[in-house]
């Protein structure tokens, strides 16, 4: 069985010495991850201390993001205080990816290099 925190244990921990986070009832601590996190460490301290599930799952975040959290998870909310809210749409079908998934997430260079072409022979034409 994991540890059990309550919200109000969490909120104790919001600084930069000892940064918890919960996403969908589950306690991560961050604190080793502020200086890498993609976005910056201050989205992770604006977060810390209470349940940033919503925004978690607005942003999106790739399979690799998904893999990473294993790493920082301590914990579960206590039974009474969970919300048992299901992940949204990104969370579920990003978090179940294989390898094999991952090789086709997001566009590929490819494509995306002959998007620019077009768009710069297009604009090339247009201002002769």
């Amino acid at each position: 069985m994991s540890k059990q925190f309550t919200k109000s244990e969490v909120a104790k921990y919001s600084t930069k010495d000892k940064t918890l986070i919960i996403l969908h009832d589950k306690v991560y601590d961050v604190t080793d991850f502020l200086n890498e996190h993609p976005g910056g460490e201050e989205i992770l301290l604006d977060h810390s201390g209470k349940d940033s599930s919503e925004d978690f799952d607005d942003i999106g975040h790739s399979s690799d993001a998904f893999d990473l959290m294993k790493k920082y998870l301590v914990g579960e909310l206590v039974h009474e205080e969970k919300t048992y809210k299901t992940p949204k749409q990104s969370w579920s079908t990003s978090y179940g990816k294989n390898e094999t998934n991952k090789k086709n997430e997001g566009m590929s260079p490819t494509i995306m290099l002959a998007g620019l072409m077009i768009l710069l022979a297009a604009a090339y034409f247009l201002y002769l």
